[in-house]
């Protein structure tokens, strides 16, 4: 009884230097004696040379326990090292609580686990998610499953089956297609735009598209395995602007001089870029015509000007002309 009492005693010990140290705070043996008669009891009762027996054994097992003396010739012990650095947790929890795929639920479990890689008081420091935006969140709890389901598919090279939707004007969701399902050679799982995206190939037709996670319903590992088109998908993702699918064509835009690190932070180096003039450059690049792309070209205002192809021009016009006429009807005092 006694050798599994010590047993007993020797994980609580680890457990709380890995739950109460960390670079900042220590325990002494006798803060750890009080601890363990929190755990064990009032009547509790232990030796501090077994306490030190037991971190000996610890730092002998290559447990990381760090040995500090006090100004009284005290010894403060601590455990520092951990899996992932707290710059390295916040990042995770930052990922999650941007996330618009995670719903608010989720995010909220993710974010708990990810604490209790650190210490308590090290915990605390990370964001807590207070605030969510509901607008941003999704509502859909089964995306968890069918991101495993994906995975899964792809990491044995079978087809899945879904079926997709969206909202209408009455925020309902709706399946497209009259609910037919999808069959599609999934072959990765992208997240940009704060969204998660499934690339695959769309059969019959074996045309490369995409969908979003979150619009996806009931999906399904199928029994067939297909042959994958070999596809760039850093190169595809580049080329559909904000995610928006169309016809492969060269796009040439001048830009003002002050966007060349947006755009080589969204292309790349190896993008194709000349000098124009000493206030502008000319930028060359693959991209799917869409009007995700128009949008993309308006966002820059006035520091972009399409140069080809010319129906991309003509487009870029007529939406200009149209956002004219909508704002020319606004009474403004």
């Amino acid at each position: 009884m006694s050798d599994i009492a010590g047993k007993l005693r020797l994980l609580e010990i680890k457990e709380l230097l890995e739950r109460e140290t960390d670079e900042e705070h220590e325990l002494s043996t006798k803060e750890i004696v009080e601890k363990l008669k929190y755990k064990f009891g009032a009547e509790y009762k232990v030796d501090h040379r077994a306490i030190k027996r037991d971190l000996e054994a610890l730092i002998q097992s290559e447990f990381d326990i760090i040995e500090n003396k006090g100004k009284y010739g005290e010894i403060f012990y601590s455990h520092q090292h951990r899996l992932f650095e707290m710059y390295e947790l916040r990042l995770l929890v930052d990922a999650v609580l941007s996330a618009r795929f995670i719903t608010k639920k989720e995010s909220e479990q993710l974010i708990e686990k990810l604490k209790h890689l650190t210490s308590n008081e090290q915990g605390k420091s990370l964001p807590t998610p207070v605030y969510f935006d509901k607008a941003v969140k999704s509502e859909y709890q089964q995306i968890k499953l069918d991101i495993d389901h994906i995975h899964q598919a792809i990491s044995k090279g079978k087809a899945i089956g879904f079926r997709y939707g969206r909202y209408n004007i009455d925020k309902q969701f709706t399946l497209g297609r009259d609910g037919t399902e999808y069959v599609v050679m999934p072959h990765a799982l992208i997240w940009t735009n704060n969204f998660y995206y499934l690339i695959g190939e769309f059969q019959p037709e074996g045309q490369i598209r995409h969908y979003r996670v979150d619009r996806m319903r009931e999906v399904t590992v199928l029994d067939r395995s297909i042959k994958k088109k070999d596809i760039n998908i850093s190169t595809y993702v580049n080329q559909s602007f904000r995610m928006f699918a169309g016809e492969e064509e060269w796009l040439k835009i001048q830009f003002s001089n002050e966007l060349i690190n947006p755009m080589l932070d969204h292309f790349g180096l190896d993008v194709f870029i000349r000098k124009v003039d000493d206030n502008s450059f000319e930028l060359q690049t693959k991209a799917n015509m869409s009007q995700g792309l128009i949008g993309w070209i308006l966002s820059w205002g006035k520091h972009a000007k399409v140069i080809a192809p010319d129906h991309i021009v003509r487009q870029v016009q007529e939406t200009i002309q149209h956002m004219h006429e909508n704002y020319s009807s606004v009474i403004t005092k």
